[in-house]
């Protein structure tokens, strides 16, 4: 599979290949009224194109946008609605940005026009299995994909009770969807679900497996910025005091060669990361 057995780094994204034999950082600006961390923050197109410029400059190498929150307990909504959201902001943002945009979707009609209008790569938290067209709309724009794990909805996923075991069960899953729409392996990076159904202990096991998970051909996206399982290991802080915390998974997920790491605070976790680079030297 792509990038971890032969030693090809490459994600290829919509005509652009991003090489992750370092660490890439992924910049997250949600566009939405209800996020768990930052919501309403950057809800305009106007803030949110400013949020963007200082996510660049801050040293993300990828920008993920999001207009539908995730969090625990939220309300999903309608297609048109998150378009609604992030269309404006995904235009604008775009003329103004040099960096590879990404859409966190798991719907096909956000993703189509979201790559209309300057994306190139989906950010599906289903992984291909929620919307039976998603692999359908990937493939044909040679977008690059995130396929992420999701443990959720029992009726979509029923767990067997190791999540690592889980975790590569469902894997397998996204990539016979990706393989029979034919979604190149080189496109594709993949995301273990740190909170989508998984508690502290099972984040942890999640991270210190990244190892064998990649081993088996899965090149990984870790997403653990201001999750909850950070704030329990910490006492209980705040989501917006889990930023030092974040930037220390970020050097252990490095040091492991994870191909990219998804974070709210980009400059807390490029200097931890350029630090670390230093000492190493």
């Amino acid at each position: 599979m792509a990038g971890t057995e032969n030693g090809n780094r490459i994600w290829s994204c919509k005509g652009l290949e991003l090489d992750y034999s370092r660490l890439l950082v992924m910049g997250i600006l949600n566009v939405t009224p209800d996020s768990f961390s930052d919501g309403g923050m950057f809800y305009t197109p106007d803030h949110a194109v400013l949020r963007a410029r200082d996510l660049e400059k801050d040293g993300a190498d990828i920008l993920d946008i999001g207009a539908e929150s995730t969090r625990p307990g939220s309300e999903a909504i309608s297609a048109d609605e998150e378009l609604s959201r992030l269309i404006p902001a995904l235009d604008l943002i775009s003329q103004n940005v040099k960096i590879p945009i990404s859409v966190d979707t798991y719907k096909s009609k956000t993703a189509r026009e979201a790559l209309k209008f300057g994306a190139s790569i989906v950010n599906d938290v289903w992984g291909l299995q929620y919307d039976p067209a998603m692999a359908e709309v990937v493939a044909e724009s040679g977008a690059g994909v995130v396929v992420m794990a999701n443990y959720t909805d029992p009726k979509r996923f029923s767990r067997e009770g190791n999540i690592v075991d889980d975790c590569l069960r469902f894997f397998e899953t996204s990539m016979k969807i990706a393989d029979s729409a034919g979604i190149g392996r080189s496109k594709i990076l993949f995301d273990p679900g740190i909170g989508f159904g998984t508690d502290t202990k099972e984040a942890i096991e999640l991270l210190q497996a990244i190892p064998r998970i990649q081993k088996e051909g899965y090149p990984l996206l870790i997403g653990p910025s201001r999750k909850r399982f950070i704030g329990e290991v910490l006492g209980g802080v705040p989501a917006q005091e889990r930023d030092a915390a974040t930037a220390s998974v970020a050097v252990y997920v490095r040091a492991k060669n994870a191909a990219c790491i998804r974070v709210h605070n980009v400059f807390e976790t490029v200097s931890a990361l350029r630090m670390q680079d230093v000492l190493d030297s």
